[in-house]
C-alpha cells in the first residue's frame, strides 16, 4: 500500500495524462488560452518589480551582519516567488472557473466509465458561470485573512524568517483546497462541508497540493498543469470516495 502523501501526489500525473488525451483537449483549450495570457500578462508586472519588492522585504541589517543578509536572501526570493505565485494562481483560478468546474465535470463522467469522450455543450458551460464564480469568492473569503496574516508576519523583524515556510505550508494546502473544490462544488457540497472531508485526508490532500504547487512553480508550463490539476482533484474526489462527504452532509 502506497504511504497516504504518495498516494495523493501520485493523483496530479494521472491528471496530466487525462488531459493530454485527444478527446479531452476540447475541454482544456479555453483555460489554458486564459491562463497563458494571464501569466504572461503577471510575468511582465513581477519581473519590472521584482527587485524593488525584494529591497522592501528585505530586513535592514548592521554592517557587520552582512553576511547574513547573503543567508536570508534566498528565503526572502523564495517568499516573493509564493506571494507572486499565490496571486497568478487565485487571478487565473477567478477567470478560468467555469472552465474549470465544466473541465471537472467531464473527467468525473470519464472516469466514471459513463461516457468515453463526454460531448462539449457550451449552454450548460455559461449556465455554470455564476455558480462557480460565487464558489471563487467564498475560496476567497477562505483564502485573504490568511494571507493577510501571513503578510502581516512577514514584515515583523525576526518573525518573517519563519514566514517563508509558513507560505509554503499554506500554499501546499490550499493547491488542494482549490482543485479538489471543483468536483465537490460539482456536486453542491457546501465549502466548510468540503474543508472537513478533506481535513480527514489531511495528507494525501498535501500530498495532492504539494506536487501541485511544485508544477504550478514551473515558468510557462504552469498554464497547462492547471488543468491537470483540475483532472487529478477529480480523480482524487472519485478515488476517495467523495461521494461519501455528500452522504455525511444530507
Amino acid at each position: 500500500m502506497a504511504v497516504a502523501p504518495l498516494s495523493g501526489s501520485a493523483y496530479f500525473a494521472e491528471g496530466l495524462r487525462l488531459v493530454t488525451r485527444p478527446g479531452m483537449r476540447r475541454f482544456v483549450v479555453i483555460p489554458l488560452t486564459i491562463n497563458l495570457l494571464l501569466y504572461a500578462a503577471i510575468l511582465t508586472f513581477a519581473v519590472r518589480g521584482f527587485e524593488g519588492w525584494l529591497e522592501q522585504l528585505m530586513p535592514s541589517l548592521p554592517a557587520w551582519a552582512g553576511f547574513v543578509e547573503w543567508l536570508l536572501w534566498p528565503l526572502f526570493v523564495l517568499l516573493l516567488l509564493a506571494i507572486i505565485f499565490f496571486t497568478f494562481t487565485m487571478l487565473a483560478n477567478l477567470v478560468a472557473a467555469p472552465f474549470n468546474g465544466f473541465l471537472a465535470e467531464k473527467v468525473e463522467v470519464l472516469v466514471r466509465g459513463q461516457d468515453d469522450f463526454p460531448p462539449f455543450n457550451l449552454t450548460e458551460l455559461v449556465t455554470m458561470v455564476p455558480r462557480t464564480l460565487q464558489r471563487e469568492l467564498r475560496k476567497l473569503s477562505y483564502y485573504l485573512p490568511r494571507a493577510l496574516g501571513l503578510l502581516v508576519l512577514t514584515f515583523i523583524p525576526g518573525l518573517n524568517l519563519i514566514a517563508a515556510p509558513l507560505w509554503i505550508l499554506f500554499g501546499v494546502w490550499m493547491m488542494a483546497v482549490q482543485y479538489i473544490d471543483f468536483p465537490a462544488d460539482n456536486h453542491k457540497l457546501d465549502f466548510r462541508s468540503m474543508l472537513a472531508w478533506l481535513r480527514t485526508r489531511r495528507l494525501r490532500c498535501l500530498g495532492f497540493g504539494g506536487v501541485t504547487y511544485l508544477a504550478l512553480l514551473v515558468p510557462g508550463l504552469n498554464a497547462l498543469f492547471m488543468p491537470a490539476a483540475v483532472a487529478g482533484a477529480t480523480l482524487f474526489w472519485v478515488r476517495e470516495e467523495g461521494n461519501k462527504a455528500l452522504v455525511v452532509r444530507s
